[in-house]
């Protein structure tokens, strides 16, 4: 099928004048809000619309009067990194009612709004919904009461809605990913991580209640995150007399050495029969039966608040920008649409589908088919749970499959938060698949001078908070001692590998691969999973370690600026890791908000370097009283961090000053994020049940043998699915000299945060302007959701 060619979206020919666009936030608030109202005005502005913030959600339209205000460039400026949405948000009865929507279309119609762009939840996107399809009887109306003249009907004939998920619940259908959803993990996982300290110490249990009312999305990717014992969620109540099947697990876990347990209950967890499960009735029970001293903590409104993460702001982002052009493509006769995440992808999807399929989820639990409930809620909820189930509970070992192969399991590079997680989801798959797990500390290093030992289910307890790498890793190749590696191989009797690591694990089963020819050993089902910093791994759009380091580039952006807050004008020049990859500097700049990022994926020479200086100058000789620059650390061998800095000083002198940081191996360090503990759980699961696989089709004649391309494989993420890529293919897709892929998806932000930063600049938008449809178990089927 031929490729559709790619469409350029330049600020010249993309109009949006005479065009007024309002952004209201309605609901209950969720982080990453004001990152999606920025850029909704951003991009309003830029197409040349008038864009308009309506305070208060619906009850500003209703109300009217200063509750509608024009928006400018300025007034968005310092609100990315703030929580919660600053135009405010409200619930408003009136507007569910004739008389009030009414009012608020009377109220549109005197500032000349017909293009809405709505910031909520299923019920707020449903009202935007009804008011569009009312929207020519209310003007009718209006004009029968004499309030607007007669020429405003056909002047404002239609009214145009797109709508974007603010939710941290994660439960509406039709999106990957809810704006919020990423921030409100953190703030549990934050919690449970501080929690799991003063348990330890006390040999405590601790039962934590998270939101969830109907969803029970946070209970259980929390659960996964922080490998808790026992979950509880509305969608699938547990069978009945889980009170002593709990209990027995808890007793379990305590008899193996472990000091604490953790149980995680949503707040609208149920029984098979209806009956509320509450996190008192969870610590009286286990009080009563197994006298453990129990404690209960409610997270309660924590969840909401905090500054969004890195992850919700540029969903956010992205999302607020597609919004604009949904509208600005907009006819008459096409339906509200939704902007949705599917994988790394925006689409647009048909709002009442979305809200359809949602309300359809309720109505299955509220009839007690919960195994429909889950199905509903789509591919990466039931993967998030059946996940959890394989590597919370532990088979008893006469239901254990024997299979008789030894795997290994080992780091390779640099060391990537969420390398632990993997390693641990590894162990446990492969021991449920009935294999003896070994692993090998300090990499191929660690491989050839013998530091091999069998790992337990109860080893890898407690690793998936855990930075760095428990295991060891080095850079160290494969290729000088293959030998050596061969006779550990064949003394463990290792029948296949699983690398978790970065571009040296590439590397190293490229190497592996090639020595087949000599040696049988290396024949054995071989996959890594991707694990840097960088990204910058063939093969995959994304890695483990990228999201923690992205966090880790945000937060300190943030205190950067906000320590010049009230100073003189102030330009931070910031240097990033990467190598020659430029993804860390750009994805970090979209998401702190910066004004250019210098990476060696887009040449640039002095001209570039002064218009970016002018850019900034002028922008602070009117409004701004901050800047940030981002430089990847191996974007140009000439023009360092501090050649950008002195530029930067001497060209803005007199206008601002300018200061320099290296922000260095804090990028590598510190807890995981949540995304990277299950994005790592989830896709080293996967690649652990393929080797099960791989093993069964490669046993002939009382041994393992496989010498064919596909059993040496990467497993990435692309688009929107997880593929598994035998490694000798992706050797045409990959820029050995300067260790990056040839085509990276990412670069097409870069144009996002140019607009964002007031460049005039061109926008692809090929893979835009395609409304797709929602279908039953397809709404979050991407095995991408592995994005959580």
């Amino acid at each position: 099928m031929a490729q559709p060619e790619s469409k350029k979206i330049f600020f010249e020919n993309l109009s949006g004048a005479g065009k007024a666009i309002a952004v209201l936030t309605s609901g209950g608030d969720a982080q990453g809000m004001n990152a999606a109202v920025r850029a909704v005005v951003r991009m309003g502005l830029y197409v040349g619309a008038k864009v308009y913030f309506i305070h208060e959600g619906y009850q500003g339209m209703v109300d009217g009067g200063e509750n509608i205000v024009e928006a400018s460039w300025e007034s968005v400026s310092s609100m990315l990194q703030v929580g919660g949405t600053v135009i405010g948000s409200a619930r408003c009865k009136e507007f569910r009612t004739h008389e009030g929507r009414l009012k608020a279309a009377h109220n549109l119609v005197q500032q000349g709004i017909t293009n809405l762009c709505v910031i909520g939840g299923d019920g707020s996107l449903t009202g935007a919904n009804l008011f569009r399809e009312e929207w020519s009887g209310l003007l009718t109306e209006l004009v029968e009461q004499g309030l607007i003249e007669a020429d405003a009907v056909q002047k404002y004939s239609a009214l145009h809605i797109v709508g974007m998920v603010g939710s941290i619940d994660n439960d509406f259908c039709g999106t990957d990913m809810t704006i919020g959803t990423d921030s409100a993990l953190h703030r549990i996982i934050e919690v449970v991580d501080a929690i799991m300290t003063t348990a330890q110490s006390h040999q405590r249990t601790f039962v934590l209640e998270v939101m969830g009312r109907h969803c029970g999305y946070l209970a259980l990717v929390s659960a996964l995150a922080c490998g808790a014992d026992w979950v509880l969620i509305p969608e699938m109540p547990p069978e009945d007399g889980w009170e002593d099947k709990m209990c027995e697990k808890l007793s379990a876990t305590r008899s193996r050495g472990t000091r604490l347990n953790i149980i995680i209950v949503a707040e609208g967890a149920i029984d098979r029969h209806g009956k509320p499960i509450t996190s008192g009735i969870v610590k009286d029970l286990v009080v009563k039966c197994l006298g453990f001293d129990t404690r209960v903590t409610i997270l309660g409104h924590v969840q909401r608040g905090g500054t969004p993460s890195a992850f919700d702001r540029i969903l956010a982002s992205r999302m607020g920008v597609e919004a604009v052009l949904a509208l600005l493509e907009t006819t008459a006769n096409t339906p509200a649409c939704v902007v949705s995440l599917c994988g790394n992808q925006s689409v647009r999807l048909p709002l009442m589908e979305c809200v359809q399929m949602t309300q359809e989820v309720q109505r299955a639990m509220d009839g007690k088919r919960f195994e429909e409930a889950v199905r509903l809620r789509g591919r990466s909820f039931e993967n998030n749970l059946r996940t959890y189930k394989l590597l919370a509970h532990r088979k008893p070992e006469s239901e254990l499959p024997v299979s008789n192969f030894n795997v290994a399991v080992l780091n390779v590079g640099a060391p990537a938060a969420g390398m632990n997680a993997a390693v641990r989801s590894a162990v446990r798959v492969g021991i449920s698949e009935g294999h003896k797990m070994f692993a090998v500390s300090d990499g191929f290093e660690g491989f050839y001078k013998g530091q091999i030992k069998e790992i337990k289910w109860a080893d890898v307890g407690g690793w998936t908070g855990q930075g760095g790498t428990l295991l060891g890793t080095k850079r160290t190749l494969p290729g000088k001692h293959v030998d050596k590696i061969a006779e550990q191989m064949r003394l463990h009797n290792i029948n296949a590998l699983l690398i978790v690591g970065g571009f040296e694990a590439f590397l190293s089963l490229l190497e592996l691969l090639t020595a087949r020819g000599k040696y049988d050993e290396f024949c054995v089902p071989m996959v890594m999973v991707p694990a840097t910093v960088s990204n910058n791994v063939p093969g995959s759009d994304l890695s483990i370690g990228a999201d923690t380091a992205l966090n880790a580039i945000t937060a300190t952006c943030d205190r950067i600026k906000q320590s010049a807050s009230g100073t003189k004008r102030r330009v931070f020049i910031i240097e990033t890791m990467g190598g020659y990859c430029g993804y860390l500097a750009s994805v970090g700049g979209l998401a702190a908000g910066a004004d250019a990022a210098y990476i060696y994926e887009e040449p640039f020479d002095i001209r570039d370097l002064q218009a970016n200086v002018e850019h900034l100058t002028e922008k602070m000789k009117t409004s701004i009283q901050r800047g940030l620059v981002l430089r990847n650390e191996n974007c140009n061998e000439n023009y360092t961090t501090d050649f950008i800095y002195q530029l930067y000083s001497e060209e803005g002198r007199g206008v601002f000053d300018s200061r320099k940081n290296v922000l260095g191996h804090m990028q590598q360090g510190g807890a995981p994020s949540p995304f990277d503990r299950n994005f790592g759980t989830k896709i080293t699961a996967k690649a652990m049940q393929w080797v099960s696989k791989k093993l069964v089709e490669t046993y002939r004649q009382g041994r393992v043998f496989a010498n064919t391309e596909d059993t040496c494989c990467l497993l990435g993420m692309r688009r929107r699915a997880l593929v598994f890529q035998p490694v000798v293919q992706l050797k045409g897709e990959t820029d050995f000299v300067h260790r990056i892929p040839k085509e990276q998806w990412w670069l097409k932000l870069r144009p996002l945060m140019k607009i964002l930063a007031k460049y005039k600049t061109s926008y692809d938008v090929s893979d835009s302007g395609q409304l797709m449809h929602v279908v039953r178990n397809r709404q979050k089927e991407s095995d991408a959701s592995v994005a959580i």
